[in-house]
């Protein structure tokens, strides 16, 4: 068995059933959808076409979703259905990222992903999907693509059909006859406010709300759109009640194309995420600076200076594990990454990680600790000091860059399958661990050598990361649109003065003109923290706000 749909735009009238049959079949709440409706418009008016196009999960042969899920709830069935356990997910919502389709979203109810899972209940019983049993056109087709006698597999082989987004490499069983390639690309035409005919979720951006909920009041009226255009509120519109729909101002299909009507789909990954990233790349920037240094004999044992090390490196890690489960929809089932774990998911290889570095972060603090007490003497504690130090550093290491291979199965994220993004992250964890040296040496002493190599270490880091960044991440062309349109909003849209002014300006050059001047190290280090941030929020949300429906 290998099930897949088969969608006629050609005769497709746009009636909506499919998307209400599947809303009653699955309890779907209002606000996200499993199944909906596309329409594009093209001509001008009074000579329009509008097009339909049915879209939901392609129930992938190699779905993306799956590899990424951390605990195996997105699971695919030996039918081929791409099936999910709202039991078991914690809600990372990894899946949505990996997902090229913006088919998955988070129920507002149970907290967990949910998506088409083709009527996986009925189809047991030997019964087809409700919007096949509802479709007045017979416009959408389910069954075996393996048996050559089902209508499905003929009608794959007389027709000429076409897939979304077939480069991703997912090889989608969800195929489209008469696909119109305005429709089938999400990013074919612009989206402006005013070309919808009606929308049901006016805002994508961060600060919409947490835990998947969909807006219940007027909250995202006059916030911006994916565009940037502001989004009027509707008693500006004529209508003095307000809502939740949008209607959309003078003619329609004003433009030779225009999409009218699309499920918009919100952010999944907000500031949470990118602070993450800068609190990891201090404790594992800060544990590798000290034990390079101290492995190649460029710093002397201090026992105070290594006590607060280590101390500071621990409370890091610590932030770092609260911002990852703070970021689940269902934060009480964290523990599911260790107890069930699936193993091809760098969430899972991360956390392990995680958990050896701060476990052996650990031991070598309370060896300190110790020392510090006059519990055990320092020659005791030497003849472990090395040797915690020699194993912590692969940890260290994995710890800095384990997330750019996490962003690499986020497959519906193009601007982060960058091949630099791992030696980025170790750049990074440098200018963050050495910055936060800086901000120790300004309280306490921290001895000359280690000073000398946190100066330099900074200075370093910080031009080679301006390098990487400019010559590399947005100086080299990228290899398909999506990835090119998320980097063209760091540069020059919407993140643009973020990227320069506070990443690029105060983050880089401002710290790297202090460490010349007699300003203490401390303003240089929360400066180049700050840039830091900035970079990260930039690079994590751009990309989730390119549509890819």
């Amino acid at each position: 068995m290998n099930y897949g749909f088969v969608i006629n735009n050609d005769t497709c009238i746009g009636c909506h059933a499919c998307s209400t049959a599947c809303k009653s079949e699955n309890e779907v709440p209002l606000g996200v959808q499993r199944t909906w409706v596309k329409s594009v418009e093209t001509g001008q008016y009074p000579n329009v076409t509008r097009n339909f196009q049915v879209t939901r999960c392609n129930h992938c042969a190699n779905p993306p979703c799956v590899r990424i899920c951390p605990v195996t709830a997105m699971y695919q069935r030996t039918d081929g259905i791409v099936e999910f356990d709202p039991d078991v997910c914690i809600g990372c919502k990894a899946c949505m990222q990996a997902c090229p389709y913006d088919a998955i979203y988070i129920d507002p109810d149970s907290g967990t992903a949910a998506k088409c899972h083709y009527c996986a209940h009925k189809v047991d019983l030997g019964l087809e999907p409700a919007c096949v049993v509802v479709c007045p056109e017979h416009a959408i087709l389910a069954g075996d693509l393996d048996d050559p006698t089902t209508e499905i597999a003929q009608a794959v082989a007389r027709n000429k059909v076409t897939v979304r987004k077939p480069e991703q490499g997912t090889a989608p069983k969800l195929y489209y006859i008469g696909g119109d390639d305005v429709a089938m690309h999400p990013t074919a035409v612009e989206r402006t406010p005013d070309s919808f005919a009606w929308a049901d979720v006016l805002s994508l951006h961060e600060g919409d709300g947490h835990r998947g909920a969909p807006p219940a009041d007027l909250t995202n009226y006059g916030k911006k759109s994916a565009s940037g255009s502001s989004l009027r509120r509707p008693e500006a519109q004529g209508d003095p009640k307000g809502g939740i729909i949008q209607i959309g101002e003078g003619r329609m299909a004003e433009q030779m194309t225009q999409v009218v009507w699309n499920a918009q789909h919100k952010v999944p990954w907000h500031w949470p995420v990118p602070a993450y990233l800068v609190t990891k790349g201090i404790a594992a920037g800060l544990f590798l600076i000290l034990g390079t240094a101290f492995l190649f004999g460029l710093v002397e044992a201090n026992n105070p200076v290594f006590l607060v090390t280590s101390v500071v490196t621990l409370a890091f890690l610590a932030a770092t594990t609260a911002l990852l489960v703070f970021d689940l929809e269902r934060p009480e089932r964290f523990l599911r990454i260790i107890t069930r774990p699936q193993w091809r998911s760098w969430l899972v290889r991360g956390a392990f990680i995680l958990i050896g570095f701060t476990s052996l972060v650990g031991l070598w603090s309370l060896g300190e600790f110790s020392v510090w007490m006059g519990w055990i003497s320092e020659s005791s504690m030497a003849s472990f000091r090395s040797p915690l130090l020699l194993i912590g550093w692969p940890l260290g290491l994995g710890t800095a860059i384990y997330t750019a291979y996490l962003f690499g199965q986020a497959e519906g994220r193009d601007l982060w399958q960058s091949p630099l993004l791992p030696i980025h992250l170790i750049v990074q964890s440098a200018v963050a661990g050495s910055a936060m040296l800086l901000m120790m040496g300004s309280v306490m002493d921290l001895g000359e050598g280690l000073v000398a190599t946190g100066h330099a270490t900074f200075i370093g880091s910080l031009i080679i990361d301006l390098l990487i960044t400019f010559l590399g991440e947005f100086g080299m062309s990228h290899a398909s649109e999506s990835a090119t349109r998320a980097a063209h909003m760091i540069v020059k849209g919407r993140y643009a003065r973020s990227f320069w002014i506070g990443s690029t300006v105060m983050g880089h050059v401002v710290p790297l003109a202090l460490m010349f001047t007699a300003v203490p190290g401390l303003v240089a280090g929360i400066l180049a923290l700050i840039g830091l941030f900035l970079y990260e929020r930039a690079f994590v949300n751009a990309p989730q706000e390119i549509p890819n429906s």
